[in-house]
């Protein structure tokens, strides 16, 4: 993992599929563990789905709040 990664998180959205649009920290726990019984898609999504995926299950989501508040969107 890169430090660089925990932005992504928060600015990278799902391409394709019932979150199309939502960005990969927002993504329902019971999803991204869908995706890790089923197989991650290749390249930077995957690695990115399969971090999320790690984060939540270990509840590490709260570490990606400092870095929040700091988006552009907000």
């Amino acid at each position: 993992m890169k430090p660089e990664d925990l932005q992504k998180l928060l600015s990278v959205p799902m391409p394709n599929g019932k979150y199309k649009g939502r960005v990969i920290a927002d993504l329902p726990g019971h999803y991204l563990n869908w995706f890790a019984r089923e197989g991650f898609p290749g390249g930077e999504l995957g690695r990115l789905l399969a971090l999320m995926q790690e984060m939540d299950h270990n509840g590490l989501k709260p570490l990606l709040d400092p870095l929040r508040q700091k988006t552009p969107s907000d």
